[in-house]
């Protein structure tokens, strides 16, 4: 079978608590850190209301592709219990294909437990379980043939075994949202991949710590490093054809063929929690590129306006856009 795009990663379910109880912290002493969200040690906290959901980049990035209208398989790992059963289920509602979901023994299914804060933005607690357990046989492979896109997203486990066979299949665009493991080896270890990536995908938090691991940039100044349109050149040179870092509040830049995009947030209608936002802007810039013929500006305008619609509803998936409205 033909698939438009194949999503590699996580797939979790997600238990979400808001409170009103946490404080914002600036860590302005740590580049990567800039933000802590904190609480009284040894308190008792109110929770105002929660939530439970679906998430994990591979699965948010399925469903998000599936709406789109595009056959969309994901590759994810998942165990033989009812947690993994209603991600199956929501697959199956969702049009997602289910011929890459690995089934693993006496392990359970990934879970995340998120906690959203007064400013609504949200703190990740993941137990990746049988997330670890993604293997990439012969079979997958085979399959993983027929794609026109990769979409990979964090990876943990076998990751670095993963990652030189999901590079190794030829005539497929790979876009790559890399996860917490892979950007701690650092840009050196990574370039081999970059090389081989059509659209790198980072917030900018992580495109600080990619460009800090490079020797050359660890003593530039704040100043320097805090400059979107550095952060760009600097990865950029590790060979993906298209990157895109995302800023939160301050909005998206992509660089192409030496070009810089800008693109601002699109105000949501309200503002529910940011879970799962990266994940809409990612994929949907992606689907821009096929749906637009390659238009970057296009494509960054149906990302904020994604991640606008996700923000507006709890959870991961539940605002994520349909085919039908937007434009063409």
């Amino acid at each position: 079978m033909k698939y438009d795009f194949i999503t590699i990663g996580g797939a979790t379910e997600d238990i979400t608590f808001y409170t009103a109880e946490g404080i914002l912290v600036d860590n302005k002493k740590d580049l990567t850190r800039q933000k802590l969200l904190a609480f009284e040690y040894g308190a008792k906290i109110k929770v105002d209301k929660s939530f439970s959901g679906f998430g994990g980049g591979a699965a948010n990035a399925a469903v998000g592709l599936a709406n789109f209208g595009f056959k969309t398989a994901c590759f994810c790992a998942i165990g033989q219990d009812s947690r993994g059963q209603r991600i199956l289920d929501n697959f199956k509602k969702r049009g997602v294909d289910l011929a890459l979901v690995q089934k693993i023994k006496n392990i359970e299914t990934g879970f995340s437990f998120l906690l959203v804060g007064p400013a609504n933005e949200h703190i990740v607690f993941s137990n990746r379980a049988a997330n670890d357990e993604l293997g990439i046989r012969n079979k997958e492979l085979g399959i993983m043939e027929n794609a026109g896109w990769f979409y990979l997203t964090s990876l943990s486990g076998s990751w670095q075994a993963n990652l030189d066979k999901i590079f190794s299949v030829k005539g497929v665009k790979i876009a790559w949202n890399p996860g917490h493991r892979q950007i701690l080896t650092g840009f050196k270890e990574l370039e081999k991949y970059f090389k081989k990536t059509t659209c790198l995908i980072v917030n900018k938090d992580e495109a600080l710590e990619l460009a800090v691991s490079l020797k050359k940039y660890k003593t530039k100044s704040r100043a320097f490093l805090n400059q979107v349109k550095n952060l760009l050149f600097i990865l950029s040179s590790g060979g993906p054809e298209i990157i895109l870092i995302t800023s939160g509040r301050q909005g998206a830049s992509a660089m192409a063929q030496g070009k810089i995009y800008h693109q601002p947030i699109i105000k949501e209608s309200r503002r529910a929690d940011t879970t799962g936002v990266g994940d809409a802007f990612g994929s949907a810039f992606i689907a821009g590129l096929e749906l637009y013929k390659q238009d970057i500006k296009k494509s960054l305008f149906l990302a904020a306006k994604n991640a606008a619609s996700v923000i507006s509803a709890p959870g991961a998936q539940n605002g994520l856009l349909k085919r039908k409205a937007i434009p063409l």
